[in-house]
């Protein structure tokens, strides 16, 4: 049976209301501005709980992956809620097009609206990859630039916050710094200003220089990077407020950018042509894209080791750090960007790392839980706990172990020694024995 609703078509952008379900806070309400400022009206959700995920079960099959179980579940419980008028309400939903179940979200979405009586909801789709050609989101040059500088500007934002917060002298100055310039930068994007690369490297100088104003007390804490499967990463319905929990632990917590993970699908279409034949003049396009991208996240960077904060190095030097561990072919999921992140936290001295990822996600599995020994290999301070999420999971059982993380990671705070590294036999096992046979 063929389960379709209504195709979004631009005639709707001024009369419907647009849902997005809510992945990554900070960033996404500052594109929220973005689509504002070119005439559409959208709403990013916040409607979490476990009612939610209870809601995704009963539309969608309890094998399908978790994300799309969540966001399938939010956009229900949002319809349930009686707070829409349900004849100008559109679902809006991203695909990342990818050898992933993602790929099928829409027509999940769809299946669902229509068991749930929801069959007149639009969907439109947000994606760079050629789906749902019919029921696209009307993207524009300008919009895509503000929905650029909304991601740089938010994964700043989430950064400073995170290094000022577990350092505060008083509770509250960080995400009050934190409103104060979403606030401002919306502002921006509505009024059309400060979304060009040149006033974008000009304005990363003000906000990290007026986080650096806030009164810290640095003092040896534990440091936990938080890395996995894209939604369940940066979600806090898809991971049960992940970084909330680690900050109530007294932990400072790093949490890689947005960017990275949209430069990582560009250079996947640069890749796919240098490995398997294409059009040369498109790879050279997504080299001259990729360096345009690579100049803005470097001033950012810049502009916060500057005024005293860590800064990962930019992402062209994020793609060789998983080169000998990882081949860059694989691409399904996080793929190697995943292996990468971890290597670079590591490196940058968050060795104590939670790998978020749904359970049954089998290439996320592979490129995160199973690098773990190999990176261990490398670098013998690494602290990786890899998490599983799903509707099955309970919430204490994923604190308590992390918190036997946080365990050995104080220990190490507080006795710090010089740690062995780890050979290929131990990682095997151990040395082969030969059994002696005495006659």
């Amino acid at each position: 049976m063929e389960y379709m609703t209504p195709n979004f078509t631009k005639d709707m952008v001024k009369t419907h209301k647009i849902l997005i379900p809510n992945m990554a806070v900070t960033q996404f309400r500052l594109m929220q501005a973005a689509l504002a400022s070119e005439g559409y009206q959208t709403e990013v959700l916040g409607n979490c709980g476990s009612e939610v995920a209870q809601l995704g079960l009963k539309y969608v099959h309890n094998d399908t992956c978790y994300p799309a179980l969540l966001v399938i579940g939010q956009f229900l419980d949002a319809l349930n809620s009686g707070k829409y008028d349900l004849d100008h309400t559109a679902l809006l939903i991203t695909q990342t097009g990818g050898g992933c179940r993602a790929s099928n979200y829409i027509k999940l979405l769809r299946k669902a609206l229509v068991k749930a009586g929801y069959g007149n909801i639009p969907v439109a789709s947000l994606n760079f990859s050629g789906l749902e050609k019919g029921s696209g989101l009307p993207l524009t040059v300008p919009l895509l630039r503000k929905v650029i500088a909304s991601i740089f500007y938010g994964d700043m934002l989430v950064a400073l916050r995170s290094q000022t917060h577990a350092y505060e002298n008083h509770r509250g100055d960080a995400d009050a710094m934190t409103e104060k310039w979403i606030s401002t930068i919306q502002g921006w994007i509505r009024d059309d200003k400060n979304y060009s690369a040149h006033d974008m490297k000009r304005r990363f100088y003000d906000i990290a220089a007026d986080y650096a104003t806030i009164p810290i007390t640095r003092v040896p804490k534990v440091k936990v990077g938080v890395v996995g499967e894209i939604y369940v990463k940066y979600s806090p319905l898809g991971n049960n407020d992940l970084e909330k929990f680690l900050e109530s632990q007294d932990c400072e917590v790093n949490l890689p950018g947005l960017m990275g993970f949209v430069e990582y699908c560009v250079a996947n279409y640069k890749l796919d042509i240098d490995l398997y034949g294409g059009n040369k003049l498109v790879a050279g396009g997504i080299d001259q894209f990729l360096n345009w991208l690579d100049s803005i996240e470097r001033a950012m960077l810049k502009a916060e080791a500057d005024a005293g904060f860590y800064a990962p190095g930019p992402f062209k030097e994020l793609v060789e750090k998983p080169k000998g561990i990882i081949s860059l072919g694989a691409k399904m999921g996080e793929g190697w960007l995943l292996t990468a992140e971890m290597i670079e936290l590591v490196e940058g001295g968050y060795g104590n790392i939670v790998c978020a990822q749904p359970f049954g996600c089998l290439p996320n599995h592979i490129v995160g839980k199973g690098m773990i020994n190999k990176i261990r290999a490398l670098h013998p301070d690494a602290n990786i706990t890899p998490v599983d999420y799903d509707p099955s999971a309970t919430r204490v059982n994923q604190e308590n172990r992390i918190k036997l993380m946080l365990a050995v990671a104080r220990e190490k705070l507080d006795q710090p020694g010089e740690v062995q590294p780890v050979t290929a036999e131990q990682l095997a096992g151990g040395a082969p024995q030969v059994e002696t046979v005495v006659r």
